[in-house]
């Protein structure tokens, strides 16, 4: 049983790593580099979100090795996402108020308010990075209304952080 947890699990990091980077050989050397960095800086008790943990280090892991791949050649779909979401995410000012760890949990509040459309296409967007075409042909709606939903909850999330003291 434990051999098949590794196995799944290693399959959802490879997928993590491997969005980003197109590639299956870097995205192995990313999950390799994330289980060693895990080893590393685990906490004394295993994390609640023990995948999400193991993620974020991936994602660092997969975008290092995209930064180094690229060097000055930064893709513009990176900078397309930041462009996006920064009405939305505090300033390093505003943050440093808040802990990253108060800001994730107000994150899960505000994704648990939202629908299960919504959520979804906000995740796929945002964590996985997918491109509005992408979420688009996965749920079967037009590319309009995920340009829609995407800019509405962003919105929202502004609005709620604000309410939560959290000024942007």
């Amino acid at each position: 049983m434990a051999l098949f947890h590794a196995f799944a699990l290693n399959f959802l990091l490879n997928g993590v790593a491997e969005y980003p980077l197109y590639s299956h050989e870097d995205a192995e050397e990313s999950v390799n580099d994330t289980y060693l960095s895990a080893w590393n800086s685990i906490p004394p008790q295993r994390p609640i979100h023990f995948f999400a943990f193991l993620a974020k280090i991936c994602r660092f892991a997969a975008y290092g090795k995209l930064d180094w791949k690229t060097a000055q050649k930064r893709q513009a779909e990176v900078v397309e996402l930041t462009a996006e979401l920064e009405t939305c995410i505090p300033d390093a000012a505003a943050q440093a108020a808040f802990d990253n760890r108060e800001l994730g949990e107000l994150l899960n509040i505000f994704l648990g308010t939202l629908t299960e459309e919504k959520r979804l296409i906000f995740l796929r967007r945002y964590w996985f990075e997918d491109s509005v075409k992408d979420i688009a042909k996965r749920y079967g709606i037009g590319e309009s209304k995920v340009k829609t939903t995407l800019l509405r909850t962003r919105t929202n999330l502004r609005n709620f952080l604000e309410k939560e003291g959290i000024h942007l």
